[in-house]
């Protein structure tokens, strides 16, 4: 399973993720407290939005592990951006390690990003693709359970693909979970899904924290909320209010593992579905999937 952390608030560096924390992203690529397997080294990426300049996010991935990557450790402290995706993977068995399967992944001015997998993947791979649009099939780069559940999304978004509210984001998430369980269910799974799901406008955001009900706790997420987060002299720390009056949106960070050890890192409730709107608000939704509950 991989790790991932995203932020949406006032700018900072990729590095205020990527390196600074004392639990930072490229630290659990190496050292992952909350998986068996403490290595996450099988490529990473990052995506970030620079809405002065356009839409759709900039993307930069790595089949390298993260902390070997020089081009990380250059490019991370410069980067600057209000909403930042964040990702090192540890490959699903049987899955191949390349750079086009390394998240996030985008599709027009959407970013996406997934720590989990799909129960019985080879299974139903086929059936899963055969329902695709041509659209979005062909969006599809690489061989991963995670870019085609993105791909998925695409298509439960269909004609609000260029203006889709939030709502319909948080819709399509629900709606792609489901048809996963019910393809799982229909090839005779007894294994779990873990979709622990990060989608993005660059200005909201749809997080999942889901895996097959009765089967096992899945895979962790933590989400942490304040005014403004900060990383100075090596500490990085979240403050209770704005910094600027002017502004009043809190600062929010959802990610696999806390990247601080100071207080406020909250467990997100196991299937239920978290929205963030352009203010900056949180929403906790259940998430109901009774295609295999029991």
């Amino acid at each position: 399973m991989c790790r991932f952390a995203f932020y949406l608030g006032p700018e900072i560096s990729l590095a205020s993720l990527v390196v600074a924390p004392d639990h930072s992203i490229i630290h659990q690529s190496f050292h992952a407290r909350e998986r068996e397997e403490p290595l996450n080294g099988d490529g990473y990426g990052v995506a970030w939005y620079e809405p002065a300049i356009r839409s759709e996010p900039v993307l930069f991935r790595e089949v390298s592990p993260a902390w070997s990557s020089a081009n990380l450790a250059s490019l991370a402290p410069v980067a600057n951006s209000e909403c930042i995706l964040a990702h090192v993977r540890a490959a699903t068995s049987g899955l191949s390690v390349s750079q086009l399967n390394c998240h996030p992944f985008c599709y027009k001015q959407y970013a996406f990003m997934h720590n989990g997998e799909v129960a019985s993947f080879a299974s139903i791979k086929r059936r899963l693709l055969a329902d695709l649009s041509d659209r979005a099939y062909h969006s599809i780069d690489g061989s991963t359970d995670s870019e085609l559940v993105f791909a998925m999304i695409i298509d439960a978004l269909d004609a609000q693909i260029n203006e889709a509210s939030l709502e319909q984001m948080a819709e399509a998430m629900g709606l792609v979970i489901e048809q996963v369980e019910k393809a799982a269910a229909g090839a005779g799974s007894t294994h779990s899904s873990h979709l622990n799901l990060v989608l993005t406008n660059g200005t909201e955001a749809v997080i999942s924290r889901y895996a097959t009900p009765n089967t096992d706790q899945g895979q962790t997420l933590y989400l942490h909320q304040g005014g403004r987060y900060h990383c100075i002299d090596g500490t990085c720390s979240m403050s209770e209010a704005p910094e600027l009056a002017s502004d009043p949106r809190q600062t929010i960070i959802a990610a696999s593992e806390p990247l601080t050890s100071e207080a406020g890192w909250q467990s997100v409730p196991m299937n239920h579905l978290c929205l963030i709107n352009q203010q900056r608000e949180v929403t906790m939704r259940p998430l109901h999937s009774n295609v295999r509950n029991g």
